[in-house]
């Protein structure tokens, strides 16, 4: 005869075992849980890094820059901005010099700073392209600086794709932002953590 089937029910031990599972089932749902929310955290601070530093000052600059352009072009009766017309060559001068370069220096600056940010694992070839763009403007500010206008635009042209990869970019990653706040189990988790005190968890 077994001795422990003396000291403790056949009951009792089926009902110790069966805490035993219980609790270490418990641990694992709690720790598979955490570990899953830490990463959706992880995530969801990435996303927020890479919209607050990169894509979304990128486009609300995109944004303007556009909406100035198209402006100019009402303003001189133009659909596209080639050729400059001599009678046009003031104000373009103007525009470029006090709003379109500001603009682009912003975002020549938001590329090469956080360059690190981008989506993409290689950095995408229309940013490459605009941040040249950029330059060849920078000489040809320096030539009307001197009173040298016979060039009127950048040798480099302005990359087509540019405005739509900016603009794809940002609103995928808002709709990753809103999808990662409003999933239901990270919802509980953090007005859990409101409750208990606790920081939301941290890869470890």
């Amino acid at each position: 005869m077994d001795p422990s089937s003396i000291l403790m029910p056949a009951g009792l031990q089926n009902a110790a075992v069966f805490t035993i599972v219980l609790a270490f089932a418990g641990y694992l749902v709690t720790f598979m849980s955490s570990r899953m929310m830490a990463r959706r955290a992880d995530r969801l601070r990435l996303v927020n890094q890479r919209l607050n530093e990169f894509y979304g000052p990128l486009y609300v600059a995109t944004v303007a820059g556009n909406i100035a352009y198209n402006s100019l072009l009402q303003k001189q009766g133009k659909t596209q901005c080639h050729p400059i017309r001599d009678e046009d060559l003031k104000e373009w001068t103007l525009w470029m010099t006090t709003i379109f370069m500001p603009l682009n220096n912003v975002r020549e600056k938001i590329i090469i700073d956080n360059a690190h940010l981008i989506v993409e694992e290689k950095m995408p070839q229309c940013l490459l392209d605009f941040v040249t763009h950029v330059v060849g403007y920078k000489a040809l500010l320096s030539k009307w600086a001197e009173g040298d206008y016979t060039e009127r635009r950048s040798m480099i042209g302005w990359p087509a794709d540019f405005d739509g990869y900016v603009e794809r970019s940002y609103r995928d990653l808002k709709a990753e932002q809103t999808r990662l706040l409003n999933n239901a189990l990270w919802r509980f988790w953090r007005r859990l953590i409101a409750r208990t005190g606790r920081k939301t968890p941290k890869r470890p």
